[in-house]
């Protein structure tokens, strides 16, 4: 099997794939598609295995890191009955208390990508909580297809709930000094956005290419915004002006960041959508933005 590079894959087909991850089309139609693009050396398995996220060489911080305390806990689910399971991480040693971040994952559970990132934040010095939306129904099945199919049948209102009730949760946790953000990628970054509608009390939001609450919803936001977007992700980009509207217009402490030349999930360092730079960048400006946010004032 050809060992195939980012520059292999065409814009064409990253959209095929944001169709396929975003269930507007079904795995049979997206193999179809791709298989048009399987030329020569090019092999539709090869390509299939590329486009897959790898979770296991992309792991930027280990499980059993002994500068952190990761574990799972459970708490109390309001809508979907039962309990939620989330990684719980902290950096271990720590005495006083910490700034608490919830970190949502995208449409298809908690990953071990979503993981891997609440355990970044960790070693930068906060509590962080990872919570699986997947719970009430088994949790997050091993694998993003099957993930996928389990979390459509939930619905998203029912999940922010989940959600919501994961900051009580943190934010009266005895580690945390009662200052809670919450940062989201894709359906994790609408949760973001609707989080700082339904919570007065949240101290900052980073949604990551995450769609935008209606504008009604969007008057009631109060907290401070950090906004990420991917420039060649026109899906979620269309939403922007009107918000970005209303945020001005209420004096929304905000700043958006639109990375020229990427795709949606280029934070995700599990497939070829990820762009190194971009990533780096965004994330550097996220920790300083909890950071700074995350405090007493």
């Amino acid at each position: 099997m050809q060992k195939l590079t980012k520059e292999d894959i065409s814009q064409e087909m990253f959209d095929l794939y944001d169709d396929y991850a975003h269930n507007k089309i079904e795995r049979r139609q997206f193999i179809e598609k791709l298989s048009l693009f399987a030329v020569g050396s090019v092999t539709l398995p090869s390509l299939l295995s590329f486009m897959t996220p790898n979770y296991v060489d992309s792991r930027l911080i280990e499980s059993n890191d002994p500068r952190l305390q990761s574990e799972f806990i459970t708490y109390e689910s309001p809508k979907g009955g039962g309990t939620i399971k989330g990684l719980l991480s902290q950096p271990t040693g720590t005495t006083k208390k910490l700034p608490g971040i919830i970190v949502v994952h995208e449409n298809r559970g908690l990953n071990p990508y979503i993981e891997d990132v609440g355990r970044r934040a960790a070693i930068e010095g906060f509590i962080t909580l990872a919570p699986d939306a997947l719970s009430p129904l088994g949790g997050y099945p091993g694998n993003d297809d099957a993930g996928r199919e389990l979390q459509k049948k939930r619905t998203r209102e029912e999940m922010l709930e989940d959600f919501i009730a994961a900051y009580e949760y943190l934010k009266s946790h005895k580690d945390c000094n009662g200052y809670v953000g919450v940062v989201g990628f894709c359906f994790g970054g609408w949760i973001a956005n609707m989080m700082a509608v339904k919570i007065p009390t949240l101290s900052a939001s980073v949604p990551y290419y995450g769609g935008q609450p209606t504008a009604e919803e969007a008057e009631e936001i109060s907290c401070p915004l950090l906004l990420h977007y991917a420039g060649l992700d026109t899906r979620v980009n269309a939403g922007w002006p009107a918000f970005e509207a209303i945020l001005k217009k209420n004096k929304v402490a905000h700043t958006a960041y639109i990375y020229e030349g990427v795709n949606h999930g280029f934070h995700n360092n599990t497939t070829p959508r990820y762009d190194e730079k971009a990533a780096t960048l965004s994330w550097t400006r996220t920790i300083a933005f909890f950071k700074e946010n995350l405090r007493k004032k």
